[in-house]
């Protein structure tokens, strides 16, 4: 079956009062282009992030096939020197998937790679989260899930081909809690997973210097066409108050989301629950 996606729009050039005032308002995915990025798009090749990120350690996640599901958990953690990380996932050849997973702060993190690259500065500082290294095997997928904050997939080196679906799909995309069960999403078992035809996609493909704005809740399934470094930024666009102090890795569900966009989701996520409790029970 061939899949009919929409394309995510590409914008070149866009200035933060034009995002800020009549784009980020609209809540859907956009791709920007032009974006003053500093020289990471250059710079960052796999010697010299070798040499420069050192033998810091950090978590990744490696998997002996491509398609990762968090659901059945067919990847293990480990902790890897920086620079063998990154030497290992640009292996044209590999018998093991590789990618980054750390939660932090870049520019603290590897202090001597700041000055490499400009964040967007499409938000404010006090509203920052994260930025996370996404240094990925060529070939890698990552599962469909959501998340609750807005972020940036800012695109440094590589391609990689980007899926969504809106929040308003949810309940064709089979979730166990913020992730869908349908992992090839090309290529779906529509016997086990009917209603997943139904669900819009929006598709688009990042090449260097591309940064990807992806709005909170939407779902998005990410495939590295080669070998590439991305950086993901995550900022918190409801009040603090909304978010658990205790969510470290800035996936758990908003406390106490006052927005239309979250009551709609929620409440369309409880209907699902509710269905699929009521389904289990009729055929104990």
């Amino acid at each position: 079956m061939a899949w009919q996606s929409l394309p995510v729009p590409r914008l070149e050039g866009v200035s933060q009062e034009r995002f800020m005032q009549h784009l980020y308002p609209q809540r859907k995915p956009l791709v920007l282009e032009g974006i003053d990025l500093g020289a990471c798009t250059s710079k960052w090749t796999v010697d010299y992030l070798s040499q420069v990120g050192g033998r810091k350690e950090v978590k990744i996640h490696v998997a002996a096939v491509a398609q990762m599901d968090f659901i059945s958990k067919n990847f293990v953690y480990r902790t890897l020197p920086f620079d063998k990380l990154v030497q290992r996932a640009a292996e044209e050849k590999h018998e093991e998937f590789f990618i980054s997973e750390d939660v932090a702060d870049i520019r603290k993190q590897f202090p001597l790679l700041e000055g490499d690259i400009k964040f967007p500065e499409f938000f404010k500082e006090e509203q920052f989260f994260s930025s996370v290294f996404r240094i990925s095997s060529p070939g890698l997928q990552l599962w469909t899930h959501y998340d609750v904050m807005d972020n940036f997939l800012i695109q440094v080196t590589g391609k990689k081909r980007v899926v969504l679906f809106s929040p308003r799909d949810a309940q064709y995309l089979y979730l166990s809690g913020t992730k869908s069960e349908v992992l090839d999403i090309d290529n779906p078992d529509l016997a086990k997973y009917p209603l997943f035809s139904k669900a819009r996609r929006y598709e688009c493909s990042l090449k260097a210097g591309d940064v990807l704005f992806i709005p909170a809740l939407w779902f998005h399934n990410v495939i590295s066409e080669e070998f590439g470094v991305g950086v993901n930024i995550f900022w918190k666009h409801l009040p603090s108050e909304c978010y658990d102090k205790t969510d470290t890795y800035g996936n758990k569900d908003p406390t106490a989301a006052s927005r239309a966009e979250y009551r709609d989701f929620y409440a369309r996520r409880m209907v699902l629950h509710i269905q699929d409790k009521a389904y289990s029970k009729n055929f104990e």
